[in-house]
């Protein structure tokens, strides 16, 4: 068990969530897992990609937030009353 794995996902960066979801998707993708394990990663995993999900969609909304503010300082570096075009 990686250092990682033991942490709370939440608490987890986002490369460091992303590298052990890779380790599991490797670890399952060979197939010699024992049940138990298999459950336990199963389930680690899904928690994992819930977590970057929600930290995706977060960033995704602050991003659609400060679009109209980009756009508008850009409008109001064009409208600077000298009539460059």
């Amino acid at each position: 068990m990686t250092e990682a794995s033991k942490k709370k996902v939440s608490e987890l960066g986002y490369s460091e969530a992303a590298g052990e979801l890779d380790r599991i998707i490797e670890e399952l993708d060979q197939g010699q897992v024992d049940l138990d394990v298999l459950d336990a990663r199963f389930r680690r995993a899904v928690e994992i990609v819930e977590e970057l999900d929600r930290r995706i969609q977060g960033a995704k909304e602050r991003v659609d937030e400060l679009l109209p503010r980009l756009a508008a300082l850009g409008t109001s570096e064009d409208d600077d009353g000298e009539g460059n075009a």
